[in-house]
């Protein structure tokens, strides 16, 4: 099954309407310069209201690994997410306190050879390729590429997905699971009901043929 991480959540509402819709994730942007930055003292308030089921993420974009560790702590979050240029020591040092997942930004000539210098992380978040920015673009990453590394390594596929190609994404790429912030949200940093729903319901849909698919093949053996 293909889980969701919504991110950008920014506030209390947005983040019971996606837990209320089956999010395993919620995600919260430490980024300065994002438009979906969320202060510690409210990424602490939400993360405490929510259910302990609920994985919540910090994203951060280089920052120095005791700094994350710091800020992670006193949020209370659960798995750090390092969406910039950090080093590979950068993300081994935070393993040692958390989960770790690896953003990196996937375009056309991107070499998977580069996993390896993040062997630490438990899971790898394939993001689009753009010039200076740090996530957010509502672009696709390469779902060709992201589809190689699905088939031995964690995957959270995100960029540019909404409703009318998340099904699609998956059934392709058949990632752990698919991350979205712009592509449910009203304007930046507010989640839209009607596009969340939109969203899990065709994440729900692709889930299904997946089961359809892999039952057809048992039965073909």
């Amino acid at each position: 099954m293909v889980r969701v991480k919504i991110c950008g959540i920014t506030n209390i509402q947005d983040a019971r309407a996606s837990a209320d819709l089956g999010a395993y994730a919620l995600g919260f942007n430490f980024y300065e310069k994002s438009v979906r930055n969320v202060s510690p003292a409210v990424a602490y308030k939400v993360v405490g209201a929510l259910s302990k089921k609920i994985e919540s993420v910090g994203v951060f974009v280089n920052w120095s690994a005791a700094a994350v560790i710091a800020l992670a702590r006193a949020v209370g979050l659960d798995t750090v997410q390092f969406h910039g240029d950090e080093s590979a020591e950068t993300v081994r040092a935070a393993a040692k306190q958390f989960n770790v997942t690896k953003a990196l930004r996937v375009g056309r000539g991107f070499s998977l050879a580069k996993l390896r210098s993040y062997r630490a992380a438990s899971a790898f978040l394939f993001d689009a390729a753009q010039v200076g920015q740090y996530g957010g673009t509502g672009h696709c990453s390469d779902w060709a590429v992201a589809r190689r590394a699905a088939k031995s390594h964690r995957i959270i596929l995100a960029g540019g997905l909404t409703s009318e190609n998340v099904a699609e994404a998956i059934l392709f790429v058949r990632p752990f699971a698919v991350d979205v912030a712009s592509g449910v949200e009203s304007r930046p940093g507010k989640k839209d009901r009607g596009k969340l729903r939109e969203f899990f319901a065709e994440v729900e849909r692709a889930n299904r043929e997946l089961k359809s698919s892999a039952k057809t093949h048992a039965s073909s053996k």
